[in-house]
Order: structure tokens, then C-alpha cells, then sequence
């Protein structure tokens, strides 16, 4: 039996268009699989989601959502920012005088909770690596402008980020560069206060 020229030309273009569907469809799956998560509170934390679509995962995190849900900043976290959240921990909020949280997200302190929440974020994104660096920049500290008007002092504690906040409280920054859509998270273990 004798298979023309053309034939084989033509077999050898569809196996080629089969091999390369399959290729493509491989590499798809393989990069979709590869988003790189952080774990925070026993969840994945997606880059291809917003703060607060993450922040809801997170177990740490849950008198934090609370609070942005009842100071109304569910829909400004979730917009474009982007945004750099220094996200305190549940065990950060416990550190607080007993009833203080119960106390704040009362709607009567809509306004003081709101400034505390928005204290602890700046606008645009600041990876870890850009936080050391304006650290180095500014001979050993940094001064951050926060969303609230406010200021935060970072420094380096052995490798550490620490933050000063205005009455001269500090936070350790325990998970830092969770990536989200419209900025990042670091998780803090210590409420900033105003």
C-alpha cells in the first residue's frame, strides 16, 4: 500500500494541531494550579482574589471581618486600591482591655472604629521588600502614611518589621507579602492604635 505525499503532510498537520491542544491545555491547568498561595489561618490566601475575599477564609481573621463589616469598609477593600492592610490577628484584637471590641463595632462607634481599622492602612502596595528598603532609606526607620491621616513608624527588629504606632505601641509583622488582586496583607500581632 502506498500513502501519498500529501496524505502523510496531512496526517503529520493533525497530529502536530492535536499535540499542540493538548499542550496548551496542559499549560493551562498546570498555571492555574501554580497561583501562589500564602496560608493565613489555616486558608489559602488567592493573588487573583480581593482582601476581603481572602480575609473571610482566614480563621485568625474573624473579629477583624467582623469589624471592617460593621465599620462599612467591605466595599472600599474590596475596590480596585490598590492597598497595603496590616491585618491584625484575633489574638491582636484579645490583646485589647476586655470589652473594647464589643464596645467599638457598637454603631454608636462607627466613626472611632472606622479611624482605628483605617489606621492600620496604607494606600498603594508595599511589599515587605519595599518596606525594608524605605526603612534603610530613612537611616533606620520609616515613617507610613495611613489611610486615616495617621502615621505608623516601621523599623527592623533583628529581621523583623516592627510597627510604632502614634501612642508608641508596636506591632511584629508574623506573616508579611500576602498578595491579594488589589494589594497586600501582613499580618500583625498587636492592634495599632491611633
Amino acid at each position: 500500500m502506498h500513502i501519498s505525499t500529501n496524505q502523510k503532510n496531512n496526517d503529520m498537520k493533525t497530529l502536530k494541531l492535536i499535540f499542540s491542544i493538548v499542550a496548551l491545555s496542559a499549560i493551562s491547568q498546570v498555571s492555574f494550579a501554580q497561583e501562589k498561595t500564602v496560608t493565613v489561618g489555616g486558608a489559602p490566601m488567592y493573588p487573583s482574589k480581593n482582601i476581603i475575599e481572602n480575609a473571610v477564609n482566614s480563621k485568625d481573621h474573624t473579629t477583624l471581618v467582623a469589624a471592617v463589616k460593621a465599620a462599612g469598609l467591605v466595599e472600599t477593600l474590596s475596590g480596585a486600591g490598590p492597598f497595603t492592610v496590616f491585618a491584625p490577628t484575633n489574638k491582636a484584637f484579645d490583646k485589647l482591655p476586655k470589652g473594647t471590641v464589643e464596645t467599638l463595632v457598637k454603631p454608636e462607634n462607627k466613626e472611632t472604629l472606622t479611624k482605628i481599622l483605617t489606621y492600620h492602612v496604607v494606600a498603594g502596595k508595599m511589599g515587605a521588600a519595599d518596606v525594608v528598603k524605605a526603612i534603610k532609606d530613612g537611616g533606620g526607620k520609616a515613617t507610613l502614611n495611613t489611610v486615616s491621616g495617621g502615621t505608623l513608624t516601621a523599623m527592623m527588629k533583628g529581621k523583623n518589621v516592627v510597627l510604632m504606632d502614634a501612642k508608641g505601641g508596636t506591632s511584629t509583622v508574623t506573616i508579611a507579602d500576602v498578595n491579594q488582586s488589589n494589594g497586600v496583607i501582613h499580618v500583625i500581632d498587636t492592634v495599632l492604635m491611633p
